[in-house]
């Protein structure tokens, strides 16, 4: 069973999120960061979900901390504050997802589920569908027995998109996790990129990148 570390100070959100949570997984609890390292000292853990405000160590100083190890265990934020430079923030620290609250724990749920099959996908170093695969060794694709060289940026969106099929990523979803929050290119780039994608892997008949007219892009798999 998938074990998750839950770091919350609240014990009543803790124990209302352990609940929700316990049928698919395995929870294991921490009332603030430095309690959740004496964790993560005994036990392996495959997500973390960590509450920013907490005492002795918030959620910010523990991702910090988390990723200086280079320990890439993937965390969910989960917390009050909806701002952008709280968002920021978060994702310049080094975690995967921010969700705010009040909990919705089914989409919680997703987001968990999402996260695990893409770091299964990460951890095999390539993405299998038919006959197409997507290798992050040779940074290249394979189409029917026909390698195709990508770019680095065409890799990395092709993989986010791949990573989560029928889900549609707006465009600033994208600019901002491929090209950064800093960068100055706009959206019309990610068309660019979208359409040197579909011009090199033209022939694959297993997906298809499909364009949300005015919010962003998908992919389907072919049954």
């Amino acid at each position: 069973m998938v074990r998750i570390l839950l770091i919350e100070d609240e014990k009543p959100v803790r124990e209302l999120t352990k609940v929700k949570l316990r049928d698919k997984y395995e929870i294991l609890e921490a009332e603030d960061g430095l309690k959740a390292f004496d964790v993560l000292e005994r036990e392996k853990v495959d997500l973390t979900i960590v509450d920013v405000m907490m005492p002795n160590m918030d959620g910010y100083e523990f991702v910090s901390e988390l990723r200086s190890t280079k320990d890439e265990t993937p965390v969910i934020m989960l917390t009050a504050m909806d701002s952008f430079l709280h968002k920021k923030k978060g994702y310049n620290l080094g975690i995967d997802e921010y969700l705010t609250k009040p909990i919705d724990y089914e989409e919680l749920t997703w987001h968990i589920e999402a996260i695990l099959r893409r770091y299964k996908i990460n951890s095999e170093k390539e993405i299998v569908i038919g006959d197409f695969s997507l290798s992050e060794a040779s940074m290249s694709a394979t189409v029917s027995g026909r390698k195709v060289d990508l770019t680095e940026t065409e890799f990395k969106l092709l993989h986010k998109l791949l990573s989560y099929p029928g889900v549609i990523f707006t465009k600033q979803q994208l600019m901002d996790e491929i090209w950064g929050y800093d960068s100055e290119t706009d959206y019309s780039t990610i068309k660019v990129y979208i359409n040197r994608i579909r011009n090199k892997i033209g022939e694959c008949k297993e997906f298809e990148i499909i364009s949300a007219r005015g919010v962003g892009y998908k992919v389907e798999i072919d049954d």
